[in-house]
């Protein structure tokens, strides 16, 4: 009798995390820059530094959107 490794569910392939600019957050926020910046620097807003280039995941957008969102829900 042979030993089989567990089946694995079929997971479908995760997309690449999309990575904003500065300036793409400031457009989709509708802030200005030294805004952005003030959420990056107090951690509000999530972000990785790349070389010398400051980039925010999509999903690190999102969840501030959310978070705020519930904050003045509450």
């Amino acid at each position: 009798m042979t030993a089989h490794a567990p089946a694995v569910p079929h997971q479908r392939p995760s997309m690449p995390e999309e990575l904003l600019t500065v300036p793409q957050v400031m457009a989709r926020l509708q802030l200005g820059r030294s805004a952005v910046y003030g959420l990056l620097r107090t951690r509000q807003l999530a972000s990785i530094t790349l070389g010398r280039a400051r980039r925010i995941p999509t999903h690190a957008l999102t969840d501030f959107i959310r978070t705020r969102l519930d904050q003045e829900a509450a």
